[in-house]
């Protein structure tokens, strides 16, 4: 089972700019009570999309340089990456179907859907 895994300021490159897949990063906060909501949405897409997609969380008030450097002034923002470039923003808490409506153009087909 897949999970999101935490990134960091040091590690956002490798990760995220450098990954050969597209990546999900969810910016949030401990004391952000809609980034607590939606928490469970994002480990569910992570689970659901192992292997097309990664899924990464960046706690801004540990990490907060690379929040500075994309512009996110409201959590939680996920901003979607794709060969190291920003392709999605959503900000506020969403439904997981609006989420998808949004990253899965940018998605490349399971096997399963291929068939």
């Amino acid at each position: 089972m897949s999970h999101a895994f935490a990134v960091t300021d040091a590690t956002f490159g490798p990760e995220v700019l450098q990954s050969d897949l597209p990546v999900l990063v969810d910016f949030w906060a401990e004391w952000c009570g809609p980034c607590r909501a939606i928490a469970p949405i994002v480990d569910e897409i992570a689970r659901d999309h192992a292997g097309v997609l990664k899924v990464a969380k960046m706690d801004v008030d540990a990490h907060n340089q690379v929040a500075g450097v994309y512009g996110v002034h409201s959590i939680p923002t996920l901003i979607l990456f794709a060969g190291g470039k920003e392709v999605e923003r959503i900000v506020g808490g969403q439904p997981k179907d609006r989420v998808m409506a949004r990253i899965k153009p940018h998605l490349a087909p399971t096997p399963a859907a291929a068939d």
